[in-house]
């Protein structure tokens, strides 16, 4: 870089140091309007959540009709270990049930 890239790239610098120091910080929130805004992305993530849920039953309802008319068996669900939590100091960790393995098949 020579000396005229290096001057122009300070000057950008304190004009938009200057630019951003003239705006106005937010103006204050109303409590009352923050619980109501709460309310309303709870009640929008719930709604999310159920439709989410139901388009998993409609595509597993129809993984399961796709796989019966095709007369093949319809594979069980595997089960989820969920992970444990972090640990606190002071308190013993939750114990978490093992996950059965599935039967293996013999082959014939």
């Amino acid at each position: 870089m020579n000396a005229k890239n290096i001057a122009v790239v300070i000057l950008l610098a304190l004009v938009s140091g200057a630019a951003l120091a003239k705006i106005p910080p937010p103006p204050p929130v109303d409590p009352a309007i923050a619980a109501a805004k709460a309310e309303k992305d709870r009640a929008v993530a719930e709604k999310a959540k159920a439709l989410q849920a139901a388009a998993e039953d409609r595509a597993v309802k129809s993984f399961q009709g796709n796989m019966k008319k095709a007369g093949k068996p319809i594979p069980k669900p595997t089960p989820i270990v969920v992970a444990a939590a972090a640990a606190v100091p002071g308190k013993a960790p939750p114990t978490a049930p093992a996950a059965k393995a599935p039967p293996e098949k013999a082959k014939k």
